[in-house]
């Protein structure tokens, strides 16, 4: 029995976000972006990581690029950043108490999936030192998927994954609480 007097419902499946969740990959954003900021004069602040969190990579790019009016181009920011994150990403942690869970719910059919606004290249370098850990998941779904029309904090890239479990996920079960999430 739940606190207000209700009867806790089973669950039927879990969706992950990835970054800041699943993977502690929070301060290597913060380095990659601080890295290139330095070298301008600019401080990569929580005023402006806040504001990008969970959007795809180019448009995070360019609200970072327009917030601390840094002179170039928002492709040239991505590609600065990537270049470092290339070297860093591998080394993303899994969190404390992640893997725990994941074999729970996998000890207990729960069927899994992870929604990540990271794209296919930046994933794999984050996700390459735990392979066994996220072959558990049904499936993945990337920010970069073409079946993911808006980036978060739209509540596509859930619905997407919600759809790809066997059977799909009712879309009105699926809850689209605010994630903490990265820039992919």
């Amino acid at each position: 029995m739940s606190a207000s007097g209700g009867s806790y419902r089973p669950v039927s499946h879990v969706i992950f976000d990835m970054d800041g969740l699943l993977l502690d990959t929070e301060q290597l954003y913060t380095d990659s972006f601080q890295e290139v900021c330095s070298r301008h004069g600019k401080r990569y602040t929580w005023a402006v990581k806040s504001s990008v969190m969970g959007r795809n990579a180019l448009e995070a790019c360019q609200i970072i690029r327009d917030a601390l009016e840094l002179p170039m181009k928002a492709e040239e920011l991505l590609a600065e950043t990537r270049q470092i994150q290339e070297r860093i990403f591998p080394t993303a942690k899994l969190l404390p108490g992640v893997e725990k869970l994941v074999l729970h719910l996998q000890k207990h059919g729960v069927p899994m999936g992870v929604a990540t606004s990271s794209a296919g290249v930046t994933f794999r370098l984050k996700t390459s030192h735990h392979q066994d850990f996220f072959s558990r998941f049904h499936h993945i779904v990337l920010g970069d998927d073409t079946e993911v029309k808006r980036s978060k904090p739209q509540p596509d890239i859930f619905l997407v994954c919600a759809s790809r479990f066997s059977p799909p996920a009712p879309p009105e079960k699926v809850s689209t609480a605010p994630t903490r999430g990265s820039i992919g």
